[in-house]
């Protein structure tokens, strides 16, 4: 099993002079401690789950372009992508120049989006349910067209592409792999079947049923699901209850449904503590599951 830090709260960086040092910090720390991919959450004001939505919110490409800058081995992704909030030209190439300046090792993380809030309050497109979906596929198939040899036209409902060029390709081999977010049994997983390469979903007691059922949408469109790696996502915080101990037994039960990647929020990441104790009590007794 591998562990995902996964960024979704800037607010304990301090002043804006002091977030690049702070968000430098907390990556090379990450990084040297063990964790094997990092993530950052694709939001423009803060989700009421975390915080207030005025609290600090930074975009989440230009982190994760920033960070590359900092790590040499740590995969780079967002947790995940409202696939409306940039056209999907300008998405694939935003991924493909993330994979060339970090030599190999951005992911496509990506969903339909849900925040009508801050996509409305930016000027954002936001369709209703149907139309996210449509979008969301619609995008999948335009990315994944950018990946490969072919320059065509691109027409679907909502984009015309012109010329899907993209100089230079991508350094992950055959391209940047794709995981999608999102808990939708029917539609989500179907997709994740057709097109993903890993799924992403939270990790709570029905996370064992969302991969019985990505089984059954790989059956219905002739996939293995052995060749989509299962991820979820929950919180690493070790003053919780429970502490490490707690940490570890979720994770084991993770591992045993079948979970290969866990993604953790870390409550706290004003230090470095946090991640070197998860990096020395954590880390080193999930490696061999």
């Amino acid at each position: 099993m591998k562990l995902a830090l996964h960024l979704n709260d800037y607010s304990h960086l301090g002043t804006p002079d002091r977030m690049g040092p702070a968000v430098a910090r907390i990556a090379r720390t990450a990084e040297d401690v063990g964790f094997a991919r990092l993530s950052t959450t694709d939001h423009l004001w803060q989700i009421s789950l975390i915080g207030e939505e005025n609290e600090p919110m930074l975009e989440a490409y230009t982190v994760l372009a920033f960070i590359a800058g900092h790590t040499s081995t740590i995969e780079l992704q967002t947790l995940v992508t409202a696939s409306t909030y940039r056209a999907p030209g300008l998405l694939a190439k935003i991924v493909t120049t993330l994979d060339v300046l970090s030599g190999g090792r951005a992911w496509l993380g990506i969903g339909t989006g849900w925040n009508e809030q801050e996509a409305t309050g930016l000027g954002l497109p936001f369709d209703d349910h149907d139309g996210r979906f449509r979008r969301l596929e619609e995008t999948l198939k335009i990315v994944l067209q950018m990946w490969s040899d072919s320059e065509d036209q691109y027409v679907t409902e909502n984009y015309v592409l012109g010329q899907t060029m993209n100089v230079p390709a991508p350094v992950s081999s055959p391209r940047p792999r794709i995981l999608l977010g999102g808990g939708g049994e029917l539609r989500t997983l179907r997709l994740v079947a057709q097109y993903a390469d890993a799924m992403n979903v939270w990790g709570g007691e029905e996370a064992g049923q969302k991969i019985s059922r990505l089984e059954e949408r790989c059956a219905e469109v002739g996939r293995n699901p052995d060749d989509i790696e299962k991820t979820a996502l929950v919180n690493f915080d070790i003053e919780g209850e429970g502490g490490i101990d707690a940490i570890l037994r979720d994770l084991q039960r993770l591992h045993e449904l079948g979970f290969t990647t866990v993604y953790g929020a870390v409550p706290d990441l004003g230090s470095e503590a946090p991640l070197e104790i998860l990096g020395s009590k954590v880390i080193p007794e999930i490696t061999s599951w």
